[in-house]
């Protein structure tokens, strides 16, 4: 199979090329990037050297996506991973689809359904609506079958994987108590902030520092509400704040929920047993047992820890999954997986990269 990887030279193209080499059956034949077009691609990515199936790749330039087809239209891709910054997929996305390949956007550009949320939590307009409705947001958990046949993926954002993960199973049971806000704290690596510089994440200043960001208004709390509220079959409300912990990767996000119709936490591990029996990559922690960042590091796999304080009826869940793979890169390639009829784990690291 031959894949693309549309703005290949950042933490998450990285991290894509890192999965695809594992892949059996793939070839990469194009990656771009607008600032290093001409240049090799191990140049960008020394650590790829040792595969050859990179050694002689060459950045193109995206603008040139139609010659590059027209040039060599057996080497085009069949899928195309979008891994650029906001907005830029909203442009990019509809060429692609008229050059005959299919979509896996790594942004929030197709995550939402409604226009109007654009403007108010991504601060602009969205240059083509009439593909939101197209879109099929790429969780795996809550939309296989779409995902099977759709031409545009959105893979989901590393935040809200970790939450709709944690709260999917409680919403689809009515079990949230109606009326109440959920809040979400969750706690991310430096490289969810992408590989560009900025002073915010240069080692002086996250070195032996821990702090909130974006404590009102992050992108990524209507998409979370959305989901969330398409299986509740109602509206959900959620109060979401981020942080920035010193370490390279994963995020630890930990979910208060308060319940309705629940007798003990007994019943919600089943709950959750159940909605997650044929899932391959969520893990459930035994009882009293606290999910690690180190344990999902360099995987798939999102690790739940479910606790339950009876005196306020409060269900507490964590959840830790890697940013970069579940989060981003490594859930596109099962999203690519189930796009091609493969099986889902086909090229995934199913082993943890600890220490």
């Amino acid at each position: 199979m031959k894949v693309g990887i549309i703005g290949a030279t950042g933490y998450t193209g990285l991290s894509l090329l890192r999965d695809l080499a594992g892949r059996p059956s793939t070839e990469v034949t194009l990656v771009t990037s607008r600032k290093e077009a001409g240049g090799k691609l191990i140049k960008i990515h020394p650590s790829l050297a040792g595969y050859p199936g990179y050694r002689e790749l060459i950045l193109e330039d995206p603008n040139l996506l139609e010659k590059i087809k027209e040039k060599e239209p057996a080497r085009f891709p069949e899928v195309i991973f979008l891994a650029v910054k906001h907005k830029a997929a909203m442009a990019l996305a509809p060429r692609v689809l008229n050059l005959g390949s299919k979509v896996i956007d790594l942004t929030g550009d197709f995550r939402l359904k409604e226009k109007e949320l654009y403007p108010k939590w991504y601060k602009f307009e969205h240059e083509c609506p009439e593909y939101l409705s197209q879109a099929i947001y790429g969780l795996p958990e809550l939309h296989r079958d779409k995902i099977k046949n759709a031409r545009l993926v959105a893979n989901p954002g590393c935040y809200p994987t970790s939450v709709i993960l944690a709260l999917a199973p409680l919403c689809q049971e009515g079990l949230i108590r109606q009326g109440t806000t959920i809040m979400v704290d969750s706690k991310s690596g430096v490289s969810g902030a992408g590989r560009e510089p900025s002073l915010g994440n240069i080692f002086c200043e996250v070195s032996e520092n821990f702090r909130a960001y974006k404590v009102v208004g992050h992108q990524h709390t209507p998409e979370m509400a959305q989901e969330l509220s398409f299986l509740a079959k109602g509206r959900i409300s959620l109060s979401f704040t981020p942080h920035l912990v010193p370490m390279n990767r994963g995020i630890c996000t930990t979910t208060y929920v308060l319940v309705q119709k629940v007798s003990g936490l007994s019943q919600i591990t089943e709950i959750y047993q159940d909605y997650y029996k044929n899932e391959p990559f969520v893990r459930l922690k035994e009882q009293g047992q606290i999910p690690e960042t180190l344990d999902v590091r360099g995987t798939n796999f999102c690790d739940l820890g479910l606790f339950y304080d009876e005196d306020e009826d409060v269900v507490k869940i964590i959840s830790v999954i890697d940013n970069l793979c579940r989060g981003a890169s490594t859930q596109a390639m099962v999203n690519l997986n189930i796009l091609s009829g493969a099986e889902e784990n086909l090229g995934v690291n199913l082993v943890a990269l600890r220490p």
